[in-house]
């Protein structure tokens, strides 16, 4: 299993706080020992100058006899300096008490504008370390006149000069230096940890809280809601996510307990006719044409059940993405005019009048397509009186065909229009229908309209003014070339 949020994020907080102080550290223990050597360096350039002076002033025998007293009082208050002088013949002149010195472990370099006859090296056996240099200095020369003086002459071979300074203690603070600094990489790595630890736990408090709520839900506890003041605003979002999730949740329940109640209520009237039908039948005696009659009227409400199902199925199907429409170019005045031939003996039994105006062509598939409009059409013939017309109207807006089916009728509230899509959606208390097709009258019939729609890329929506009902339906345009016709009206009775 992964790791907590928390424990990966304090892990991150040392992590980073020990990169942090080993940076920090590194570039500190770099100044410090930068400092000592420029320190020591200082100090054993001073001494070199010192002894040049010395040993250029020896020019006569009574001055070399004089030197090692005078050297030796030059380290008076130096007790960590090392100081050999050594003849051109391999003879020391002078070796202070401290002159024994180490076998040489650094490579000799010069240092930086440092004159040609001198080279600094280390000295180190493991229990003394000195730094220092190795010089090469002529013996009764003054170095303020050699070159003056001396220039074309030839001098005597200059004698070696080794200068050590006993660098001891400052590997010894050095050594402390960086265990103090190691400690302190350390106990902070625990200290960012804890912090860390802290802070995350504190920042991941709404997670926690999500957490807990989301483990309690059911579908009695749906109404319960996150805070959304007082959160981080990188948690915010989620916190407003998850509320919103909630209120869909919410909502999808709702009307699926709705739906399940209405289900209910639709097959509780067929159910209930095929058994009063039977129970009256089977109370008396009856000829073959009495139980003809019967079986008929079960027959009717078994295709009615059967239509419910079918239409359930399908718009089970479009929830799920699976309706997928063959679209093709269509002439939506060809459409709808083969739907008024189909509807005609229906309006003009009804004395409603069917019109088309306008055309247009939709990238659509001609059987969900036709199925849409009829219930459209099917629904509008049924809520229109006698003497009053259906109308449809094809409209292109060069991106999308639209297709207008209009028909008389009562004002409908914008809210209850917006819902007239759902499923057994019911307008009134009465549990009157609004938006059921007179085929299947199960109230069904706009909500297939809206999922074949949806399915080709489209939109539907209902409105209802001045005292007409309008649905409009949007679909993707396409373009066909066909000779454009007159509107024909339909027939009038």
């Amino acid at each position: 299993m992964a790791p907590s949020l928390t424990v990966r994020l304090s892990l991150l907080f040392a992590v980073s706080t020990v990169a942090l102080l080993l940076g920090l550290g590194w570039t500190l223990e770099r100044a410090v020992a930068l400092h000592f050597r420029e320190l020591d360096h200082h100090e054993i350039a001073g001494k070199l100058a010192l002894v040049r002076n010395l040993l250029g002033k020896a020019t006569t025998p009574a001055a070399l006899a004089s030197l090692p007293a005078d050297l030796d009082a030059a380290l008076v208050g130096h007790p960590g300096l090392a100081l050999r002088v050594r003849a051109p013949d391999g003879s020391f002149r002078f070796v202070s008490a401290r002159g024994q010195l180490p076998p040489e472990t650094a490579s000799a370099r010069s240092g930086p504008g440092d004159p040609d006859d001198i080279l600094w090296v280390r000295w180190d056996d493991g229990a003394r370390a000195f730094r220092g240099l190795i010089a090469r200095v002529p013996v009764g020369v003054p170095a303020q006149t050699r070159d003056a003086t001396t220039a074309g002459i030839a001098e005597p071979p200059p004698d070696t000069v080794d200068i050590g300074l006993d660098i001891s203690h400052h590997q010894a603070f050095m050594a402390e230096f960086r265990r103090i600094l190691v400690l302190a990489m350390l106990l902070a790595a625990a200290a960012a940890a804890a912090l860390g630890w802290a802070v995350t736990h504190a920042g991941l408090r709404p997670l926690r809280r999500i957490t807990a709520l989301a483990a309690d839900l059911d579908a009695s506890r749906l109404g319960a809601r996150l805070p959304e003041t007082r959160v981080p605003a990188e948690i915010k979002s989620l916190v407003v996510a998850f509320n919103a999730m909630l209120a869909r949740l919410q909502d999808s329940f709702q009307r699926l307990s709705d739906v399940s109640a209405d289900i209910a209520h639709e097959l509780r009237t067929p159910i209930s006719n095929l058994t009063l039908q039977t129970q009256v039948a089977l109370n008396a005696a009856r000829d073959a044409e009495q139980y003809r009659e019967v079986l008929y009227s079960s027959l009717e409400e078994y295709e009615r059940m059967g239509q419910m199902i079918g239409d359930m199925l399908f718009l089970a199907r479009a929830d799920h993405g699976l309706l997928h429409p063959t679209a093709e170019a269509l002439d939506l005045a060809t459409q709808v005019r083969d739907l008024f031939d189909y509807f005609d003996a229906w309006a003009e039994e009804r004395g409603v009048t069917l019109v088309l105006t306008g055309a247009a062509c939709a990238q659509a598939d001609p059987l969900m397509l036709r199925r849409a409009l009829s219930n459209l059409l099917s629904n509008a013939i049924r809520h229109t009186g006698a003497g009053q017309p259906v109308r449809v109207q094809l409209e292109d807006d060069g991106r999308h065909a639209r297709i207008l089916v209009e028909n008389p009728g009562p004002p409908i509230p914008p809210e209850q229009a917006a819902r007239l899509f759902e499923r057994f959606y019911r307008a009134d208390a009465s549990r009157g229908r609004r938006g059921d097709t007179a085929g299947s009258g199960t109230g069904l019939g706009l909500a297939i309209v809206k999922s074949i729609v949806e399915a080709h890329g489209g939109a539907v929506e209902a409105s209802s003014r001045a005292g007409w009902t309008r649905f409009t339906v949007m679909l993707p345009v396409a373009r066909l070339r066909f000779a454009e016709t007159a509107p024909a009206p339909g027939k009038l009775t």
